[in-house]
């Protein structure tokens, strides 16, 4: 026993899947901030690229200024959006999933091949946070009683 009442059963990995099926909150979301975090890090990374692709333009083009650049800075608002989502996505799911969801198509909109990933990425894991129904896994337990 660890103090809490729960056996340890000698290996950690045994007790982890004990903490899990008695409803210790070890997953969560897990999969759905992980998806958001990798998404909103490529999001930047492609926003950055455009923004750097869009001073390149402006400097070679007569008029001095690029339409992508302003479509890159609007990416890397929305990657900020991700980020927002995935912080939401843990305590409110519908929320987190809504921001990331907007926050891959606008992204996608916005400067279309540099926020592929991103976008794949963040619809994934915004959709898993909309649709993923949260099991009663206490009520797991009482029917399938492991001890």
């Amino acid at each position: 026993m660890n103090g809490k009442g729960i056996p340890y059963l000698g290996y950690p990995f045994l007790y982890n899947i004990y903490n899990r099926l008695k409803g210790g909150t070890l997953l969560g979301r897990t999969t759905e901030f992980v998806l958001g975090l990798i998404g909103s890090v490529f999001g930047f990374l492609g926003a950055i690229v455009a923004l750097i692709f869009g001073e390149v333009e402006a400097a070679f083009s007569n008029t001095g200024s690029s339409s992508i650049t302003g479509l890159g800075w609007s990416a890397f608002i929305f990657s900020i959006l991700a980020i927002l989502g995935t912080v939401f996505v843990k305590s409110k799911p519908k929320l987190g999933g809504t921001l990331m969801v907007i926050a891959a198509v606008g992204g996608f909109i916005s400067i279309f091949m540099f926020y592929m990933l991103s976008s794949i990425l963040l619809i994934i894991g915004g959709l898993m946070g909309l649709f993923k129904k949260e099991v009663n896994q206490k009520k797991i337990i009482e029917e399938n009683e492991i001890v």
